[in-house]
C-alpha cells in the first residue's frame, strides 16, 4: 500500500506542474532576478501548488483513520493560501508570521502538541501550560527553516524530501501508520514536482510550497517522534539539521554584524558555497549529501544506545563547526577550530 500511495502521488505532481506553471505565467505569479538571487530569468514560482494538491487529493482518498486528518489539511491549506498570496503580491513579513502563527493554532486545537519530551532511564519532561506556546514557535521556526533554504533550483524541495523519506521510514519501523501515510504522500508528491525544480529548474516551489512543505515536515516531526525512548527533540532536528543550521547561523551572523535579524543577505550555505567556487549543480548536490548524512545519523540516534548516541551527537557537532568555518557561514574570519591545527607562521 505504501509503494502505491508514493506512485500515485508522484505521478498527480508530474502531471499537475505543468498546469500550475501555466497557471503561474497566466496570473503573474513570478520571479525576477534581483542582486540577491541566482537566477537570471523570469520563473514562474508557485510550484508548490502542485504538491499540495497532489498530496491534498490522496490524502482526502485514502482517509486515514485519524482524528487529526481534518485538523492537517486545514492547517496545511491555510499555510499554502499565505505563501500563495506572497508569490503574487510579496506579502509583509509580519502578515507572513501571523498566518503562520494562526494556521499553528488550528493544528494545536486539534490535539498536536509537544505535551513531553523523553529522557534516558525512563524519564520525560512534562511542559503543561508551555506545551501550547512551545509548539507554535517549533512549527514557525521550521516553517521558516525550509523557507530561507529555498535559494537554489531543487534545493528545498530535495532537503525537504530527504526529510519527509527519513521520517516515513521509522515511522513505519515504528508501526506509526498516519506519520507514515502522510510523509510517504507528501514525499511522492515533492519528488514529482522536483522533475521540473531541480536544476535547471522549470518553475519554483515559491512561498506556497516552502511554507507548506516546512510546515507539514513541522507537524510530522511532531507526531512522529514523541515515544522515542533517548532525547526525543534530537531526533526531528538531527533530520533537519541543514536548514535549521543554516537559520540560526543566519540569526547569528547579523546579531555579530550588528544587523537586524530579518534583513536578507547572500551569506546563507547554499550562497557560502558557491562563494567557493563550486557550481549551482554541485552545490545542490553538496547540500543533500550532508542532509543525508544527517537522515542517516537521525536513523542510528533513534536506536542507539546512550554512549553511542552521545559520540554521534559530538561527531554531529564537530562536522557542523568545521562546515561553519570553511564555508564562512557566520564570516570569514571564524575560524577557531581550523586555526588549531593550522601550522605556526615561521
Amino acid at each position: 500500500m505504501e509503494f502505491i500511495m508514493l506512485i500515485l502521488s508522484f505521478l498527480t505532481a508530474v502531471i499537475l506542474t505543468p498546469l500550475v506553471k501555466k497557471l503561474a505565467h497566466k496570473v503573474g505569479a513570478v520571479d525576477k532576478p534581483n542582486e540577491r538571487k541566482v537566477h537570471t530569468r523570469i520563473m514562474p514560482r508557485i510550484g508548490g501548488l502542485s504538491v499540495y494538491l497532489s498530496f491534498t487529493l490522496w490524502l482526502v482518498v485514502f482517509q486515514p483513520d485519524s482524528l487529526i486528518l481534518w485538523t492537517v489539511v486545514a492547517g496545511g491549506t491555510l499555510i499554502m493560501i499565505v505563501g500563495f498570496l506572497d508569490d503574487l503580491w510579496e506579502l509583509p513579513a509580519w502578515a507572513k508570521l501571523i498566518g503562520q502563527i494562526i494556521a499553528s493554532l488550528i493544528v494545536v486545537s486539534g490535539g498536536i502538541q509537544i505535551e513531553f519530551i523523553n529522557l534516558p532511564f525512563g524519564s520525560s519532561i512534562e511542559f503543561g501550560m508551555w506545551s501550547v506556546p512551545l509548539t507554535i514557535i517549533w512549527i514557525v521556526a521550521i516553517t521558516n527553516a525550509i523557507n530561507l533554504i529555498d535559494g537554489l533550483d531543487g534545493l528545498a524541495a530535495g532537503v525537504s524530501a530527504i526529510a519527509l523519506l527519513t521520517i516515513s521510514g521509522l515511522a513505519i519501523s515504528m508501526g506509526d501508520a498516519f506519520v507514515a501515510m502522510v510523509g510517504l504522500l507528501l514525499f511522492g508528491s515533492t519528488l514529482g514536482f522536483l522533475i521540473y525544480n531541480f536544476f535547471p529548474a522549470k518553475i519554483f516551489l515559491g512561498d506556497t510550497g516552502s511554507l507548506f512543505l516546512g510546515f507539514m515536515i513541522s507537524i510530522l516531526a511532531i507526531l512522529g517522534f514523541k515515544n522515542i525512548t533517548v532525547f526525543s527533540i534530537v531526533v526531528p532536528i538531527i533530520i533537519l539539521g541543514v536548514p535549521l543550521a543554516d537559520t540560526f547561523f543566519a540569526i547569528v551572523r547579523r546579531i555579530v554584524q550588528n544587523k537586524p535579524v530579518h534583513a536578507p543577505d547572500k551569506l546563507h550555505l547554499h550562497h557560502c558555497l558557491i562563494g567557493l567556487g563550486f557550481s549551482h549543480r554541485t552545490t545542490v548536490l553538496i547540500i543533500y549529501a550532508i542532509s543525508s548524512i544527517f537522515a542517516l545519523s537521525a536513523v542510528i540516534f533513534s536506536t542507539a544506545t546512550m554512549w553511542t548516541s552521545i559520540i554521534l551527537l559530538v561527531a554531529l557537532s564537530i562536522l557542523l563547526e568545521l562546515l561553519v568555518e570553511v564555508t564562512g557561514l557566520i564570516g570569514k574570519r571564524y575560524r577557531p577550530l581550523l586555526n588549531i591545527f593550522k601550522a605556526p607562521e615561521r
